[in-house]
């Protein structure tokens, strides 16, 4: 059994440095492994060669001498320290045993018969630790319990059943909270409440976890486990208005900025152009639709049906239509009215879809406060 997820890190740094400045500054091991990925490469480096004998038997001493100690303190937990520094031990003899220039110079000793006793000694010291936790039935017991479980698995994922124990402790450390989706009475928007509940179920799935300790529910799932939670979080729209319109419009009598022809003339027997200012009459309007609503959010505990939080997400969608008309001569109307002119009143999107829109920025509220809320949990 090689501990190669707790070696990975130490590997990357050693790599970042040269070894004989590990050797010099006593990261023995660290030198060790340097000299040996710059032999894999290059199996004629000098300096590595001179480096990698004294290196690998000053690395091999210390960690013994850390082994040795690690055993005599009175100490919990001493015999992980025992396991990494023997999982060092074995990373170093199978990385010189697959470089053949290492070989040569360096006979690694083996340690996997002293690493599996120790493994065995460290596992069964934890998992009594992280059991008896467990037992305790707390939620704050439940954590330590699975962090602890978690440390076992790093060294020894395959002892008894630990993996079903981090599950039983991940259970008992976790607020468990059921999400209630709101409901409208109206067969009108039905479609668009399902939108909005859609997006609500979505989210629960996508984050069915906030984060560790925090794991959600859709009602029926809960129901279906039997599950009493530890909090509820109920959705209500406490009101909301679909197509409130407002119709402006204003005359406005223009005249253009610049003389224009406007005919022409006989002057003297000759045919003149005549210029002069025109005018016009601009009608505008400018209908808004909107559609408003208010969601009231409610956390409360279970059990002691204490609200913990109340809070109204307000939501608001306003569609917007601006056309206009004109009388007279069109030469007299500026750059915005004859682009108004060129649109005509327009159909709003229909109640269902105002209603969905209204509801987006109700449901990105909602998915912020929920997270912040559970980030203190």
């Amino acid at each position: 059994m090689k501990l190669i997820v707790l070696l990975f890190p130490v590997v990357m740094l050693s790599c970042s440095k040269s070894g004989k400045k590990a050797l010099e500054s006593g990261e023995y091991y660290q030198a060790a492994l340097q000299s040996i990925e710059k032999l894999r490469k290059d199996s004629d480096n000098d300096k590595s060669l001179e480096v990698l004998p004294n290196a690998y038997k000053l690395a091999q001493e210390d960690l013994l001498r850390d082994i040795s100690r690690a055993k005599m303190a009175n100490q919990q937990f001493k015999y992980e320290r025992v396991v990494d520094d023997y999982a060092k031990l074995n990373e170093l003899h199978d990385r010189i045993e697959k470089c053949n220039a290492c070989r040569k110079i360096v006979s690694p000793d083996s340690y996997f018969r002293e690493y599996e006793d120790a493994v065995e000694m460290a596992a069964s010291e934890r998992y009594e630790y992280a059991d008896a936790l467990l037992r305790r039935g707390t939620i704050e017991s439940g954590r330590t319990a699975f962090e602890s479980f978690n440390e076992l698995i790093r060294y020894a994922p395959n002892y008894k059943d630990v993996n079903a124990k981090a599950e039983e402790a991940l259970f008992l450390g976790s607020y468990h909270v059921v999400v209630e989706q709101p409901g409208i009475n109206s067969k009108m928007y039905q479609y668009s409440n399902d939108f909005f509940r859609g997006k609500i179920d979505e989210f629960l799935q996508t984050n069915r976890r906030l984060n560790k300790f925090i794991r959600f529910y859709q009602p029926a799932e809960a129901k279906q486990l039997k599950l009493n939670p530890d909090h509820v979080v109920r959705l209500e729209f406490i009101e909301f208005v679909v197509g409130e319109t407002n119709l402006k419009s204003e005359k406005v009598n223009v005249t253009s900025n610049d003389s224009v022809k406007t005919g022409s003339a006989k002057i003297d027997g000759k045919n003149v152009d005549v210029y002069g200012l025109v005018n016009a009459t601009v009608t505008r309007f400018h209908k808004s639709v909107r559609s408003r609503g208010l969601l009231s959010m409610e956390i409360y505990d279970y059990k002691s049906k204490k609200v913990l939080l109340r809070d109204e997400l307000p939501g608001e969608f306003i569609w917007d239509n601006k056309w206009a008309s004109f009388n007279g001569d069109e030469r007299a109307l500026s750059k915005i009215d004859l682009e108004a002119v060129k649109f005509k009143e327009q159909m709003p999107p229909p109640p269902q879809q105002m209603f969905i829109e209204f509801c987006k920025p109700i449901y990105d509220q909602f998915s912020s406060r929920i997270k912040r809320f559970y980030d203190k949990y």
